[in-house]
């Protein structure tokens, strides 16, 4: 019995997706589960999983579109798995005689004469340095050519026996005339095209809409992290030991961020058309640098976690998008997010908001820098912040108010905890 592979729905505004690769080959035996196809669509990554056991027949290859709903192989169920210790069918002589390599060039026999002509600048110094003959040495460079080892390697005896080039007119005339040959493309030449994935090409497409469509400016400001970086350093070993999961820093900011959109319900909104659509939930987007490009997977709810949640949370999140099993459902409902470059090394940027989304809040690296506090100068770890936020909705005033909210919330950590 054959059970057709399908390519199966994966959100409800998706028609369409790309075989990314198939994890097994044409008439391999499968088991059911084993993960046979990687889809990609213009949300996320999904595995395709066999239904039953059998032998697996591709009939639609890497990087084409299907339909979704389309049929794209087949598993044959009254196939049967390979018995342990068998071999793959034996190769035919046909190809075993096209596989065999080609003969060895025999010993003594000398490179083509056009070919000797064309030695590289290096080739052509050792030649004359060495007094040898070109015409009688074996080149084993791209095209038969002579390399600088083929002419090292000739024997003293070939070497004295040789007719010097300064010496015979007939060499000094052959030398003359060498012009440099390059086989291949130059670094300046040499050009890989690849086709952009359709997360890619997606992920493209939403930055310039949200830079078309939005009236986007910046602000900044900088939040001293001495005391998280204190709390952290006291709990950090009980927290781990508790929930299994480190404690960082992005956990604070969430909690930080929800009483900021709290106290400013316009940054937890969007422009509709002619209207403002509201929410009255806070579902933060958390942006996941993978190797398939930048996804932003939403922490649904997120004003029902405690610290410890939203880092469990972060953390399912990162290791879904790591390994390609992030899904359209994780990407979808978002109202404001957070995007940290810090991890990377950055100092300071302007992130761009994450359509239809009004704002977005950027951290960066933490550094120790001298500040005044009370008239003193200090040492403290700081940290810039930034927030990107449409300007056809929040005011200048709204946008630095909602950023010394988040200030206030990081600096004084008991604030959090009390949602004050």
């Amino acid at each position: 019995m054959k059970l057709e592979v399908k390519v199966p729905a994966v959100g409800e505004s998706i028609t369409e997706a790309v075989i990314g690769s198939w994890t097994k080959k044409s008439g391999e035996f499968v088991k059911m589960n084993d993960v046979i196809m990687l889809l990609e669509t213009d949300k996320a990554s999904v595995e395709v999983v066999a239904e039953k056991d059998g032998v697996l027949t591709i009939t639609a290859q890497a990087g084409e579109t299907v339909k979704i709903g389309a049929s794209v192989g087949a598993i044959d169920t009254d196939g049967k798995a390979p018995a342990a210790g068998a071999t793959t069918s034996a190769v035919p002589a046909a190809a075993k005689t096209e596989l065999a390599p080609a003969p060895a060039t025999p010993a003594g026999r000398a490179t083509h004469p056009d070919l000797q002509a064309h030695m590289s600048p290096a080739v052509q110094r050792v030649v004359n340095e060495r007094g040898v003959d070109p015409s009688t040495v074996t080149g084993t460079g791209l095209g038969g050519r002579l390399t600088k080892s083929d002419v090292a390697l000739v024997p003293a005896s070939e070497k004295s026996s040789a007719p010097a080039p300064v010496t015979s007119s007939a060499a000094a005339a052959k030398v003359t005339t060498v012009t440099p040959v390059i086989s291949g493309p130059t670094k300046q030449g040499d050009i890989k095209r690849v086709p952009m994935t359709s997360i890619r090409k997606k992920i493209a497409e939403r930055l310039v809409q949200a830079q078309h469509n939005a009236a986007i400016l910046t602000t900044f400001n900088e939040v001293d992290m001495t005391k998280i970086i204190e709390l952290r350093a006291k709990y950090k070993d009980k927290f781990k030991e508790k929930y299994g999961v480190s404690l960082g820093f992005n956990g604070f900011f969430v909690k930080a961020a929800i009483e900021a959109l709290k106290a400013f319900p316009a940054v937890n909104a969007w422009v509709d058309g002619n209207e403002i659509e509201y929410h009255n939930y806070f579902n933060i987007g958390m942006a996941v640098s993978t190797d398939r490009g930048l996804m932003v997977p939403v922490i649904k709810d997120a004003d029902l976690y405690t610290v410890a949640g939203i880092e469990l949370a972060i953390r399912d999140l990162a290791l879904k998008g790591r390994d390609g099993k992030i899904t359209p459902g994780d990407l979808m409902g978002g109202t404001f997010s957070i995007t940290n470059g810090g991890v990377f090394g950055s100092l300071l940027s302007t992130p761009i908001l994450n359509a239809p989304q009004s704002a977005i809040l950027g951290l960066h690296k933490i550094e120790e820098r001298v500040v005044v506090i009370n008239g003193k100068m200090e040492i403290r770890s700081m940290m810039y912040v930034a927030l990107s936020y449409d300007h056809r909705m929040i005011d200048g005033k709204e946008a630095v108010s909602f950023l010394v909210k988040i200030k206030e919330g990081v600096e004084d950590p008991e604030r959090l905890l009390l949602e004050v």
